[in-house]
């Protein structure tokens, strides 16, 4: 049984890269085949965390782009424009949002009943923001902020913590805290292209 390994740069990956190949029929070498087994699962082991952080990567990558779209849809400059030329713009949206929804990524995380119950109420919980932003984007803003508040060591000064979504958040898994956080962030990215502040 003889193990070949091609493309040994796994940081770079590129078209030409190759995963390891094993050659039942070929004489092994030195190393014994333990070894040499477990050094190609070693380097298939790191292709697989490259390829799940790359898929987290397209799925916030999709997410943001999302985002820009309703922004775009529910943009206060859509009212300086005619209404023919508002439509034009609303069709051109939804063709590129119907393009974005036939990406279809997704990196799975293995999850307890609890951590799935923890992960359900911090998926609520951002939904209702999400919904409350129209509404109010100083009430959203500042619940964001004590969101995220919630998810790191050095919470913003001029803001509390939501205990009850810091209780939900502890309860999920740690990619899941990863992603959460990610998230909250964008959202704060957002409201600062708005220039909205938070309740003092």
């Amino acid at each position: 049984m003889e193990v070949d390994l091609y493309g040994t740069d796994w940081s770079a990956p590129s078209e030409s890269s190759r995963l390891p190949l094993i050659d039942e029929t070929s004489a092994l070498g030195n190393q014994p085949p333990k070894d040499r087994l477990v050094a190609v699962l070693d380097q298939v082991e790191m292709r697989v965390e490259r390829l799940r952080r790359d898929t987290v990567r397209i799925e916030e990558e999709k997410d943001s782009l999302l985002s820009t779209l309703d922004s775009i849809k529910h943009s206060d400059l859509l009212a300086d424009i005619s209404e023919c030329d508002r439509d034009d713009i609303t069709r051109y949206a939804d063709r590129i949002l119907a393009r974005a929804m036939t990406v279809d990524v997704a990196v799975r995380t293995d999850r307890d009943p609890q951590q799935e119950e923890a992960l359900h109420q911090v998926n609520m919980y951002i939904d209702q923001l999400v919904m409350s932003l129209h509404e109010d984007t100083v009430v959203a803003h500042t619940r964001c902020q004590t969101f995220m508040n919630a998810c790191t060591s050095q919470p913003d000064p001029n803001s509390g913590t939501d205990k009850n979504f810091e209780t939900a958040i502890l309860g999920c898994t740690l990619d899941d805290q990863k992603r959460v956080k990610k998230r909250l962030q964008g959202l704060l990215d957002y409201f600062a292209k708005l220039n909205v502040t938070l309740y003092s």
